[in-house]
């Protein structure tokens, strides 16, 4: 599912279920020591899936804790992202000296809450949705926005430092797998994108969406892992 998004230069890991070899390092206990049993396990699988991807850069015995702003603390020369929703988890990592990000989300394929697609979009999106949903009534498009807004967000914040609302960017979509997300004036930051593109996906129930940001001074490459599916 993810890896068909992603470029071979990043390593994908995914998983439909949490493995039971799945297992927390000390560092990254304190995040989860009080949570539900479900946080705990999806929080545990991300990381577990995140090592196994890491193993392709030398990594694979990294401790990913959040930082302050919550995000997982990759190892240095290091981009990556988790996600989760239920029944499935992935992760995706790449060479810093090659992407300058990577962004991916996963969700459930199904129409958002009637009372959340007013606040994660804008009037022309919200337009465009109604034609491609009566062009192509088979996908439930709010929520592959939703989604791509996500991986939109992942992409960027490594980068900036900076929040990016579902408000400060409009998307638009190709029917056939990808789309564009164009930052608006009022959200730019200084030596920041302007732009992403990214590419989506509906199968076995879910929609995936994910991004990379190629770096423009990149050194070098790396090959497809053999990470895998647990």
């Amino acid at each position: 599912m993810m890896r068909d998004l992603l470029p071979p230069g990043v390593h994908v890991s995914e998983s439909f279920g949490d493995p039971p070899d799945a297992v927390l390092l000390p560092e990254e206990e304190p995040a989860v020591a009080r949570a539900v049993d479900k946080r705990r396990r999806e929080y545990t699988t991300v990381r577990h899936l995140a090592r196994r991807a890491l193993r392709c850069l030398g990594h694979g015995a990294a401790a990913l804790p959040p930082g302050a702003d919550r995000a997982p603390r990759w190892p240095a020369g290091v981009v990556g992202a988790l996600t989760h929703c239920d029944g499935y988890r992935a992760a995706a990592v790449a060479d810093a000296a090659v992407l300058a990000a990577v962004g991916i989300d996963a969700e459930p394929h199904e129409a958002l809450p009637e009372d959340t697609l007013g606040g994660v979009t804008l009037p022309e999106e919200r337009e465009q949705l109604a034609q491609l949903g009566s062009l192509h009534p088979q996908f439930s498009w709010d929520r592959i926005l939703f989604s791509a807004k996500e991986s939109v967000y992942k992409a960027w914040y490594p980068i900036t430092g900076a929040w990016l609302g579902f408000e400060q960017a409009v998307l638009t979509f190709d029917p056939a797998g990808s789309f564009r997300a164009r930052v608006l004036p009022e959200a730019v930051v200084p030596g920041g994108p302007v732009a992403f593109d990214g590419r989506w996906c509906v199968t076995r129930g879910f929609v995936t969406t994910a991004v990379v940001v190629t770096r423009p001074d990149a050194t070098g490459s790396t090959g497809p892992c053999g990470c895998g599916e647990v």
